[in-house]
């Protein structure tokens, strides 16, 4: 039997964005429920911790239980375990169909988050194989090691922030070395490529090397090919493991499960060097690809889409504002761009508070709160530790100097 229920605002994703925003909300007066098909509330956060500028740890899990009790004690209805079927618009109101559910509500909130898109390669199906984020949740969530002895293929932002945690954890690893030329992985298995973009973020690197020399590559990109010829094919130490950027992987080896890695050396722009090859025995590998916006809903909603690839890929049409062209619809979080948590938690807020605005539930200050909610978001961008791709803030407002005005026609027409 279906049960109906009716708020002012119903949110999908009980991650950092979909929690900020519903305390932002309620603070405000409105009615929220959030659903989420996790089993508990607090989405990849619950994973994630890293040492801030400052030196002091910031702990995903301390920061998601927070928020999960500021949102119980405002009395936001929470439901876990709960996949969203569909979502459509009747008269003036979202219709959010679950399994045994449907919500009724005047506003709608998608924070749904991101998904990792592995690059393929052989024997990625072996049991042992999995993405670097189900390695973080095994290992911080769960409290379960991923194997005695793994190797992380693929060099990004997000390889570098989870091998740091994993490393911190006690987790043995063999390094971390670059995927197979490929279709799939293009740049990201060249080692010029890779090195020119680990320079965007050498804030995060333990090597001085790496940190004194990122203005210098940043400003001259030809230089990476250059300074790859004074990096030693046994990799840099980071945090006790090898980062091996002339080093790829050809294919994972193993009967029922991972018992090795083929490694291969590679020239600068990705080439095989003929006769390097050799065998890495591990137990476990762990493959950091690229982090996509979940936008599924969206899609189903109507939303229309824009392709932005410093943001993740195809995301939602929105306005600073986080509007959608929809009427009553919002996104939040990396649903509109893959970013750190804290970015999603200052989005959801933001959020929050424009719907409240919205509904008129802030009265004559409502336009000076979003304004304030609004400058707060690059404020935690801009000093954001981890951030997947440079100029993340000039692409925000271009895109936002470009939907702006078709959001609100829309919204108002």
């Amino acid at each position: 039997m279906t049960t109906h229920e009716d708020y002012d605002l119903v949110i999908v994703g009980a991650g950092p964005a979909g929690l900020s925003a519903a305390a932002s909300a309620v603070e405000a007066g409105l009615s929220v429920a959030i659903v989420d098909e996790f089993p508990v509330p607090g989405g990849r956060m619950t994973g994630q911790f890293h040492e801030e500028r400052d030196g002091s740890w910031w702990v995903g899990k301390r920061v998601a239980h927070n928020l999960i009790e500021r949102n119980k004690q405002l009395g936001v209805r929470i439901q876990c375990g709960k996949s969203v079927q569909g979502v459509e618009r009747t008269n003036d109101n979202w219709r959010v169909q679950c399994s045994e559910t449907t919500y009724h509500s005047r506003f709608l909130l998608l924070a749904t988050g991101a998904s990792e898109v592995p690059s393929p390669l052989p024997g990625w199906t072996l049991p042992g194989v999995m993405t670097i984020g189900a390695a973080q949740v095994l290992t911080n969530v769960h409290y379960v090691k991923p194997g005695e002895r793994g190797l992380i293929i693929g060099v990004n932002v997000l390889a570098m922030a989870i091998a740091h945690e994993l490393a911190v954890s006690g987790v043995t690893l063999a390094g971390i070395v670059l995927p197979p030329k490929t279709t799939f992985a293009k740049e990201n298995a060249s080692p010029a490529a890779v090195l020119q973009s680990l320079m965007q973020f050498a804030h995060m690197a333990p090597s001085s090397w790496m940190r004194s020399g990122s203005k210098v590559l940043s400003a001259m990109p030809n230089l990476s090919t250059f300074a790859l010829k004074f990096i030693r094919k046994s990799g840099i130490d980071l945090w006790g493991m090898p980062l091996k950027l002339r080093t790829t992987a050809l294919r994972i080896q193993g009967t029922d499960h991972v018992e090795s890695v083929l490694l291969a050396d590679v020239t600068a722009d990705g080439t095989i060097v003929r006769g390097s090859e050799r065998e890495e025995r591990v137990d476990f590998v762990a493959i950091a690809g690229d982090l996509a916006p979940l936008v599924e809903l969206a899609g189903v909603a109507g939303v229309p889409f824009t392709f932005v690839p410093t943001l993740g890929g195809y995301i939602p049409v929105h306005d600073e504002r986080l509007r959608t062209p929809l009427d009553g619809l919002y996104v939040a979080g990396n649903i509109t761009g893959v970013e750190s948590a804290l970015v999603a938690m200052a989005q959801g807020a933001l959020a929050g508070t424009a719907i409240a605005d919205a509904a008129s539930s802030l009265g004559v200050s409502g336009e000076a709160k979003v304004q304030q909610a609004m400058q707060h978001v690059k404020d935690v961008r801009a000093s954001a530790v981890i951030q997947f791709q440079p100029g993340i803030a000039e692409t925000r407002q271009n895109l936002y100097d470009k939907t702006s005005a078709v959001v609100q026609s829309e919204t108002e027409g």
